[in-house]
C-alpha cells in the first residue's frame, strides 16, 4: 500500500498545521500525543485505496441518477457499543432499508454506514457548566469521556488508539456479516415480511408483497437468490479530528497519492466547511470521495468555491453534497443552490441529510420528529424532480435497536415516551422500525404516489 513519498506531497499533507484549529480538542500533552500519532501512523491501514476508487465509481453512478445512496448509522459511535448484537443489527437495517429502496428505484444502492469512526462531534462550546462544575464538553469517545468528571471529561490521545482498535473490530465484523451469508437477499426479504406483518405498517405489505413475487420470479427463472449472499458495504466517518486523520493517510504504490486509510468516504460537516478552513485544505490533498454537508445559509458560490478547491477537475463522484436545510426551509433554500451548481457544469452527487435540520427539545430530550424528517425528504425529491436533477440518496442517523429518541412514527412515540429508551449520547436517531418505514415511504417518492 505505501511507497517512498514524494517530499512535496508530505509537505502538502503537515501544511494544515500552520492553519488556525477548528472544532479540535486541546490536548493537555503535546509529547503524549505525538507519541500517539506516530504510533498510528505505524499501524495496517483500515481501508485500502483500491475500495476508495470503487467507492468513487459508485457515487458517480448515482450522481447520474445510475444508482442511488443510502448512507446510515449512529450520530457517534460509542467503544461501548462496538459489540457483536449492535454491530450486527446497525447492517441488518441497512440491508433492510436497501433491499427496499433497490426494488424502489429499481437500480442498486450503494450502503454506507456511518460505522468504524464516527466517534467524534464538534460541538458549539468548548466547555460544559453542571451545578457550578466547568468541564471539558463531550466530544465523543475519540477524545473523551462521557460521564461529568474531571478525569472523564480530560482529552486523552490514547482514545484515538482506541478509535483505530475499535474501527478495525467493527470493519471485521461488517466484512463478515455481508460476506458470510447473513446478507442474503432472501434471509433479509424475510426480515422485511416480519416488518410488514404487524397491524401498523400495514401500508407497506402491498410493497412487500411485490418484491416477494419478484424473487419468486428469479427463482422461477433460474436465477439462484441464494447466491445473492454477498454485498458490499462502505465504511464514512466525519472528517473532524485531523490528528487521527492524518496519521492514517498513506500514499498508495500505484498511483503515488495520498489517501485517507481511515475510512472509504470521510464528509466535512457544517461547522468546518469554510473554503479556506484548516479540514477543506486537508481533504484537497486526499483521494477519497468527499462529502460537505450543506445548510440553509450555504449560496451556490459557497459550493461553487469548495469545487473550485475539492475537486476543480470535475472528477465523477469526487463530491458529494449533503444537504441539511430543515422541512420548513429544504423547499425554499434548495432550488437556487441546485440551479447554480448545476450550472457550472462539474459533477456532483445530491444526497439529503433529513436528520440535522430538524431538531427540537421535548420533554427535556433533544428529539425530532418523523414526520418532519419524512417532509424534508419529500422536499428534497419535489426540487429535484421539478430542477430535472438527479435527487442521489439519504444520509439518515439510525440504529438497528429499539430505541426511543425520534418522536412518531406508526408507532407513534410521544413526549412522554422518549424516556423508555432514550440512548444516544449527542444526537437522536431513528430506530429499526422508523428506518425500515422511512424506506417504505421512500419507495413511495420514488415512484411518484
Amino acid at each position: 500500500m505505501s511507497a517512498p513519498a514524494d517530499p512535496e506531497l508530505l509537505a502538502g499533507l503537515d501544511a494544515w498545521r500552520d492553519l488556525p484549529a477548528v472544532h479540535q480538542p486541546t490536548w493537555p500533552d503535546p509529547e503524549h500525543l505525538a507519541a500517539v500519532r506516530d504510533r498510528l501512523a505505524s499501524l495496517p491501514p483500515l481501508v485500502f485505496a483500491g475500495e476508495a476508487d470503487a467507492l468513487r465509481e459508485r457515487l458517480a453512478e448515482a450522481g447520474r441518477g445510475e444508482a442511488f445512496v443510502l448512507q446510515g448509522g449512529d450520530c457517534a459511535e460509542s467503544f461501548a457499543d462496538a459489540t457483536a448484537d449492535k454491530i450486527r443489527n446497525k447492517v441488518k437495517i441497512l440491508l433492510q432499508m436497501a433491499v427496499v429502496l433497490t426494488y424502489g428505484a429499481s437500480m442498486p444502492v450503494v450502503k454506507l454506514g456511518r460505522m468504524a469512526g464516527q466517534y467524534a462531534k464538534p460541538r458549539s462550546s468548548e466547555t460544559e457548566t453542571r451545578d457550578g462544575l466547568t468541564l471539558p464538553v463531550f466530544r465523543g469517545d475519540a477524545v473523551n469521556g462521557y460521564e461529568f468528571t474531571p478525569e472523564a471529561r480530560t482529552p486523552d490521545p490514547e482514545r484515538l488508539l482506541d478509535a483505530y482498535r475499535t474501527s478495525a473490530v467493527t470493519l471485521n465484523l461488517i466484512r463478515a456479516f455481508t460476506t458470510g451469508g447473513f446478507a442474503s437477499l432472501k434471509q433479509v426479504h424475510e426480515w422485511n415480511r416480519g416488518f410488514t406483518k404487524n397491524p401498523a405498517y400495514a401500508r407497506y405489505e402491498e410493497i412487500a408483497a411485490e418484491i416477494d413475487r419478484a424473487i419468486r420470479f428469479m427463482s422461477a427463472c433460474g436465477v439462484d437468490v441464494e447466491s445473492l449472499r454477498t454485498v458490499d458495504m462502505y465504511s464514512s466517518h466525519e472528517a473532524l479530528l485531523l490528528d487521527y486523520e492524518r496519521p492514517l493517510t498513506r500514499i498508495d504504490s500505484r498511483t503515488d497519492l495520498a489517501y485517507d486509510c481511515s475510512a472509504h468516504f470521510l464528509w466535512i460537516g457544517e461547522r468546518t466547511r469554510a473554503v479556506d478552513g484548516v479540514h477543506v485544505d486537508y481533504f484537497s490533498r486526499v483521494q477519497n470521495p468527499l462529502g460537505v454537508k450543506l445548510g440553509p445559509s450555504v449560496t451556490g458560490d459557497d459550493a461553487r468555491r469548495l469545487m473550485d478547491v475539492l475537486n476543480p477537475t470535475g472528477e465523477p463522484g469526487r463530491i458529494t453534497f449533503i444537504t441539511r436545510m430543515g422541512s420548513g426551509t429544504v423547499r425554499d433554500a434548495l432550488p437556487a443552490l441546485v440551479e447554480q451548481v448545476t450550472a457550472d457544469g462539474r459533477p456532483v452527487t445530491w444526497v439529503c441529510d433529513p436528520m440535522h435540520g430538524n431538531t427540537i427539545t421535548a420533554n427535556g430530550y433533544k428529539t425530532r420528529r418523523f414526520s418532519d424528517v419524512m417532509d424534508e425528504v419529500a422536499g428534497f425529491f419535489e426540487v429535484h424532480r421539478a430542477l430535472g436533477t438527479v435527487p442521489g440518496g439519504l444520509h439518515i442517523e439510525l440504529t438497528g435497536d429499539d430505541v426511543t429518541e425520534v418522536l412518531g412514527g406508526s408507532e407513534e412515540i410521544d413526549e412522554e415516551g422518549l424516556a423508555r429508551r432514550y440512548e444516544t449520547l449527542v444526537d437522536p436517531r431513528l430506530n429499526h422500525q422508523q428506518g425500515l418505514e422511512l424506506a417504505f415511504q421512500v419507495t413511495e417518492l420514488l415512484r411518484g404516489r
